[in-house]
């Protein structure tokens, strides 16, 4: 389990070499592959390279009507209020959800140094996946919290689009 300072630490230390050039498709379901490139603590010029999928499932629309049946469970009056305004604002969410898929994840163990195998990593991603693929250096302690950063920052960079998407086809 991780401390809130593991947390932190990992966010922090999370940098996006490579973003992919797509972004999470409104209406189908997205797949990006990683490489994460993390240090080995106490481990002089040993990076751990993990190369896997993370995939992004359609993102769904949230109807004010909805909001209270998504956000409330388990929360206190603070979310009920929260929950009110986006209904009297006739605001509509859009939900993400994400897989990491384990059974394609592999790691590897490079005796180089950090900036050698970003380098290498880069120059051996092939061209016609760079535009589905994202190069992450992290911390190895962490290597999911930074894994989820980079999901949170994909979803960022994607829901402007998403949303011009749904509204276009007249769904909010």
């Amino acid at each position: 389990m991780y401390s809130a300072d593991d947390l932190q630490y990992a966010i922090e230390n999370t940098k996006v070499i490579l973003n992919p050039d797509r972004r999470i498709e409104t209406f189908g379901t997205t797949s990006f592959r990683f490489y994460l490139i993390t240090e080995l603590m106490d481990s002089v010029n040993q990076i751990r390279v993990r190369d896997g999928k993370i995939s992004a499932e359609r993102p769904q629309i949230i109807t004010p009507q909805n909001v209270s049946k998504f956000l409330l469970e388990g929360f206190g009056e603070q979310a009920h209020r929260f929950a009110e305004l986006l209904q009297a604002r006739n605001a509509a969410l859009l939900r993400y959800g994400f897989q990491i898929r384990k059974s394609d994840l592999s790691e590897s163990l490079v005796h180089d140094s950090l900036e050698a195998v970003i380098d290498r990593v880069t120059a051996q991603v092939p061209d016609v996946e760079r535009s589905a693929s994202a190069i992450i250096h992290g911390v190895d302690e962490g290597w999911e919290i930074c894994l989820l950063r980079f999901t949170f920052e994909m979803i960022q960079l994607s829901a402007g689009t998403n949303l011009f998407d749904f509204k276009r086809r007249g769904l909010i």
